[in-house]
């Protein structure tokens, strides 16, 4: 029994510990200036204001949520495109080198993305890309290390029977691929599909580094640098995080299956 009593503690102080800072998100959202300063940031605000909300409305702010979304729909249909087209190529194609060329692209996971962050800079500048939509997609709509590795390996745990019979029947490579193999990822690629929203929704530095108008902007950054003329607007950036915050509870309500199923099988923690 006391085990037990323990165990249901830990795991409330953990889900509380998880939960907080949403909850400060929530509660400094609907609180005023004044409230914000003459309350504990745990404590709600009396009595709560949307204006905070309104304001971000009324303003910028849904332009920006429009370019996350179709920043993030793009990023998304391009890695399971062309990263199945790359890991299909990895697993089941054969020719000269493609281990070792494998092996050196996924090694490229070991070099933290911050390193990377400037020669891609250079090279958007050099190709005049920079503050342009192209510059921002072009370093990730082509596929992952991760995404092709883990494809890669679930194309390999497909049996090899099945393609076989088909070219028996006469089916090429694509047909194999399209009409075949694709039906038996769907686990694959929609853990690919969630990982892929997710990260591109809130990714960071290189929407911050690579664009700088109003016409790319995302709500990352637009949150980032919201001041006033004295300080940070820390309602408003709440109020802001909570917009940008209930897509992603959206995707968590109506796919929470898929997402256990993605942390099963990509073994996340």
């Amino acid at each position: 029994m006391t085990k037990r009593i323990l165990l249901y503690a830990t795991l409330v102080a953990g889900a509380a510990i998880a939960v907080f800072p949403y909850l400060l998100v929530v509660l400094t959202a609907f609180k005023t200036q004044a409230q914000l300063s003459s309350t504990a940031p745990w404590l709600p605000g009396l009595p709560p204001t949307a204006g905070n909300l309104v304001k971000m409305l009324e303003g910028d702010f849904p332009r920006y949520l429009l370019n996350t979304a179709v920043m993030t729909a793009l990023l998304t249909t391009g890695q399971l495109v062309f990263t199945t087209f790359a890991a299909y190529a990895f697993a089941r194609l054969r020719f000269r080198g493609r281990d070792a060329l494998f092996w050196l692209y996924v090694a490229t996971m070991m070099v933290p993305s911050a390193v990377t962050m400037i020669p891609l800079f250079l090279i958007m500048r050099e190709l005049d890309l920079v503050n342009t939509w192209y510059g921002l997609l072009a370093p990730y709509v082509l596929g992952t290390p991760y995404g092709i590795f883990l494809m890669r390996q679930f194309f390999k745990s497909l049996p090899a029977g099945l393609e076989e019979a088909a070219r028996i029947d006469g089916a090429g490579p694509l047909t194999i691929l399209v009409r075949i193999l694709l039906p038996l990822c769907r686990p694959a690629l929609g853990t690919l599909a969630i990982i892929t929203v997710i990260s591109s929704w809130n990714s960071f530095l290189w929407p911050l580094i690579i664009t700088s108008g109003e016409d790319t902007k995302v709500i990352t950054v637009a949150i980032a640098t919201l001041k006033d003329g004295i300080g940070v607007d820390y309602h408003l950036m709440m109020a802001g995080s909570l917009i940008a915050l209930v897509p992603m509870v959206a995707v968590f309500i109506f796919f929470q299956k898929h997402i256990v199923r993605s942390v099963v099988l990509t073994g996340l923690k």
